[in-house]
């Protein structure tokens, strides 16, 4: 089981360049990946995008990679028409306003613009081999921040559906004690109203319309099933987060329909403990893949 919340960071310098990579998540129904590169590494985002796809379903992931140059190959080339056409307007202008064309600042002419142009050469092959390793290394650290933060939720999901099972184990127990209980109230109102006429067949008429009305049977019986769906999902499916919600869902539909049977205070609190529990897996199922 994985959590879809993680972070990791790693960075490396060499003699060229320092180069980092930050990858954090949280949570998201789908997976929501972003993945953020200096403009002129722009065609390596499906290769990286690749990498973190092959290993994580869900979340809303961001992956951040900086290059910081410490050398680079950078060309300036000067276009000395451009330079010209600019100084001969500027020059009619500080002529017009009176201003003698001495005046006139050279680094006003070469603040223009295409009159300095700055070429610039990336290999581009050499940057995906100096980041790969580093991106590598951020993965894994990401990927195993995620796990190990799976495992606490793993364990709390366990705790609470424990709970469940014994709320579950309460219901059946009780089943039985609800029936004799719906018959002897059904018995004593007969023999207060009839006495010693009171019809025996029709006692067991009216105890067994109350039963149909009233017994927890069959919800008892899928709600066993859903939970043992459920702790099959948490300790086989290394990613149940969508199955654990949907499970949860039903086995709510079974307590509350227990809870609206109901006749007992004993049975009625514990149908508050299973809700509350039940509510807790599903919260922390919107918290793993």
């Amino acid at each position: 089981m994985t959590s879809m919340t993680g972070y990791s960071y790693e960075e490396k310098s060499t003699e060229t360049a320092v180069v980092s990579v930050e990858i954090k998540s949280v949570n998201s129904r789908f997976l929501d990946l972003s993945v953020n590169l200096p403009p002129f590494l722009n065609q390596l985002e499906s290769f990286f995008r690749n990498k973190v796809t092959e290993k994580i379903v869900r979340g809303k992931v961001d992956v951040n990679i900086r290059v910081k140059e410490l050398e680079s190959d950078t060309e300036v080339v000067a276009d000395s028409a451009a330079a010209k056409s600019y100084f001969e307007a500027i020059k009619k202008v500080s002529e017009a306003c009176g201003y003698p064309a001495e005046s006139i600042p050279l680094s006003l002419i070469i603040s223009q613009p295409g009159v300095l142009n700055v070429n610039r050469n990336y290999d581009v092959e050499k940057y995906r081999n100096l980041l790969e390793p580093v991106f590598d290394s951020a993965m894994q650290k990401f990927v195993a921040d995620r796990v190990r933060e799976g495992e606490n939720l793993k364990s709390d999901l366990l705790e609470k559906l424990s709970r469940l099972d014994e709320c579950a184990a309460f219901f059946k127990e009780w089943q039985p004690k609800m029936e004799e209980s719906f018959k002897a109230q059904i018995t004593a109102k007969f023999n207060e109203l009839l006495g010693d006429n009171a019809d025996q067949n029709r006692i067991m008429t009216e105890t067994a319309a109350m039963l149909v009305k009233y017994t927890i049977n069959e919800e008892i019986v899928r709600l066993h099933s859903h939970l043992k769906a459920m702790r099959n999902e948490i300790t086989e499916n290394p990613v149940p987060g969508k199955k654990l919600d949907f499970i949860s869902q039903e086995a709510n539909r079974e307590i509350n329909t227990i809870g609206s049977k109901n006749q007992f205070a004993e049975v009625g609190a514990m149908v508050i403990k299973a809700k509350d529990s039940l509510e807790n897996i599903r919260e922390q199922s919107k918290n793993v893949e």
